[in-house]
């Protein structure tokens, strides 16, 4: 029993340090992305096509990846995102600033198409692998998925700042490729010192079996999607563009100020909300409770969320033009929102890992995020749409419709808990 106990501890180890990995180089290409191509010029909604393709892969990825894992078991599908996302790297190195926009904008989405491939096979894998190798005891599964989503957020929002750092430093291409070079060192690491503890698969998995048939987890993975549309649509393009206009001053030193500042703020959020979600448990003081009692929270905490981007949007059309006072507000406002956030994602996480049987995990976890994907798709689209049509207060009124949306989606777990 100690012996297997190991094991999976190890394993929860490994799969947690490549999934780190990995996060960190996600969070470092899309703001080397962003701070890049807008530094050429581009307009928000051509920023926000440069991200399409990679959360629409992430909607096609996740229902394949969830049969992938069942057929042919969870370390395969983590060592094939690693291995996409060096790939991804690689190719985003070969751009030419001599392409046109079109070209340009055509190339990238590809790459990032790729990327977004990679990160959602490593997802499914990572958060999948806890539900099998937790241990079995109250609350441990929480605590287990918590510490996994959290750390990941956290190392994402420190990819963010190496990001913006890297480009500021060694420019756009020689920050991909050191990326490159590094993940390439982390997955022979992993390739060859992975332990036992992850299923193998199983050929008898249908394709057809990536469909949830559970109430319960196609009304949580609708939540899902509204939940990060309301994020991503002022996260991916209003916020980062907003700022760069207020702290640059067209000059290259004032972009690469403006690039460390963007970056710092960006990995802060995260940051603290992957430092939100680890604590989550202990937020909600779920031990010993229910399921009923935590989707209970899960709904209230929903309702937590909606005035908080309405109230940000009312500022920013009551300001009118950018000002100090104004930022302020922002960065608060968003700070709030990503302490609500957090709790409303840690909260999904593990009730997701709760809904689901441990004989079809990969299928379930995988429909429940290509809700997810479908949410940041959406979101992406949006942000880049209610930016360049009104600006930042319909940026951030776009997000309270949304977070209104994942509320309503919420109150329906109640039915399906009784």
């Amino acid at each position: 029993m100690t012996r297997a106990r190991n094991s999976g501890l190890v394993a929860y180890a490994a799969v947690t340090a490549a999934y780190w990995a990995f996060m960190l180089s996600d969070g470092a290409l899309r703001m080397l992305v962003l701070l890049h191509f807008n530094g050429l010029g581009f307009k928000p909604i051509q920023l926000a096509w440069l991200f399409l393709l990679y959360e629409l892969a992430g909607i096609v990825t996740n229902l394949a990846a969830g049969w992938i894992a069942a057929r042919f078991g969870l370390a395969v599908t983590l060592w094939s995102g690693l291995l996409m996302q060096i790939v991804a790297l690689v190719g985003l190195a070969q751009l030419d600033p001599s392409w046109g926009i079109p070209l340009s904008v055509a190339f990238v989405m590809g790459v990032q198409g790729l990327s977004g491939v990679a990160k959602d096979l490593a997802k499914m894998s990572s958060k999948s692998a806890v539900k099998l190798l937790a241990p079995k005891g109250e609350g441990t599964l929480f605590r287990w998925v918590a510490l996994l989503t959290g750390s990941k957020n956290a190392v994402k929002g420190l990819g963010f700042f190496l990001g913006a750092a890297l480009l500021a430093l060694a420019g756009f291409h020689g920050a991909v490729w050191g990326m490159a070079a590094v993940l390439a060192v982390i997955l022979a690491a992993i390739w060859l010192f992975m332990p036992a503890g992850l299923p193998m698969g199983s050929k008898e998995a249908k394709f057809s079996s990536v469909w949830s048939k559970d109430v319960r987890v196609n009304r949580l993975s609708l939540a899902r999607m509204f939940l990060f549309g309301a994020r991503d649509v002022w996260f991916v393009v209003g916020i980062p563009i907003y700022f760069q206009a207020i702290l640059s001053d067209g000059t290259p030193e004032g972009r690469r100020f403006a690039f460390f500042l963007i970056g710092a703020f960006m990995a802060l959020w995260i940051i603290a909300y992957g430092a939100v979600q680890a604590a989550a448990p202990r937020i909600l003081a779920v031990k010993g409770q229910q399921e009923a009692q935590i989707v209970a929270k899960a709904i209230a905490w929903a309702g937590y969320l909606v005035p908080i981007p309405f109230a940000l949007a009312f500022a920013a059309w009551a300001a009118g033009q950018p000002t100090l006072w104004l930022s302020l507000v922002i960065v608060a406002g968003l700070l709030v929102f990503g302490y609500v956030f957090a709790i409303n994602s840690s909260v999904h996480s593990y009730l997701i890992l709760a809904f689901s049987k441990e004989e079809r995990v990969s299928q379930d976890v995988g429909f429940y995020y290509m809700a997810n994907a479908a949410g940041r798709l959406l979101g992406t689209m949006l942000s880049g749409i209610s930016y360049q049509v009104g600006g930042l207060s319909l940026c951030l009124g776009t997000a309270g419709v949304m977070a209104g949306l994942n509320w309503l989606a919420a109150r329906r777990l109640s039915k399906s808990t009784l």
